[in-house]
């Protein structure tokens, strides 16, 4: 990767495994299946490519409202993830981070979620984060209770509060120095944010790709990372 713009933060919107189903005469279980199988392809090719964090929307806060077989699936793959390829993250230097609201998890998958960070705290190299039960609105309302209850004790002084100390409050916190992704890519040819780390990608590059994501590959990664690294990054100067 170019020394010019490293790429340290990359973000995915994983979408399209339902419509990648669909298209084939398939049940949705088995879109989210292969898409399981591909997120094992992407982290191991962001590795390669020095990626420090891959941040990744497993499941979000709205995912819920889904039919209760599909959710219950979704809530497996977990399992079965960290079960198939935990020796290759290992052999990899990667290390998991979880992101997100443990309410609602069921304990089978909240307990293999945790003994996935636990195993590869001490790994050093890309950090593959997973937001899971994640919503950005119910992640900002907790950092703004967090501050409020700190201001109210005394801790803080509310003419100090800035953007620094709201960051330091939000999930994201935990990636410190990259809480921010540099680029965030979706895939399935949906143009929206869906409720994906709104204050974080305030200065973000946006890049979308009408593949559905168990399609997506090592090329197409590559491909955009090398857009990226021909994108002039301002930051609202000149």
């Amino acid at each position: 990767m170019s020394n010019k713009k490293a790429l340290n933060h990359l973000a995915i919107i994983m979408d399209g495994n339902g419509r990648w189903a669909k298209k084939r005469h398939l049940p949705r279980f088995v879109g989210h299946k292969n898409g399981m199988e591909n997120i094992r392809k992407i982290a191991l090719a962001a590795n390669d490519l020095g990626i420090k964090v891959l941040t990744l929307y497993a499941f979000s806060t709205e995912n819920w409202a889904r039919p209760t077989d599909e959710v219950n699936y979704l809530m497996k793959l977990p399992i079965d993830f960290f079960n198939k390829f935990m020796p290759e993250l290992m052999e990899n230097n990667v290390k998991v981070n979880i992101m997100g609201f443990k309410d609602s998890i069921p304990q089978r998958t909240y307990e293999i979620v945790q003994r996935a960070m636990k195993e590869t705290a001490n790994n050093t190299g890309m950090v593959l984060n997973f937001a899971f039960n994640y919503g950005s609105r119910k992640e900002i309302i907790s950092a703004v209770k967090n501050i409020a209850k700190q201001a109210i004790s005394g801790k803080v002084d509310p003419d100090k509060i800035d953007e620094k100390m709201f960051s330091d409050n939000l999930l994201t916190s935990a990636l410190t120095p990259y809480d921010d992704p540099d680029l965030l890519i979706r895939t399935s040819g949906e143009q929206r944010l869906s409720n994906f780390l709104l204050w974080q990608v305030a200065y973000s590059e946006f890049a979308f790709i009408e593949k559905n994501w168990p399609d997506f590959n090592e090329s197409d990664l590559k491909q955009l990372v090398d857009e990226y690294q021909k994108r002039d990054r301002r930051f609202g100067k000149l």
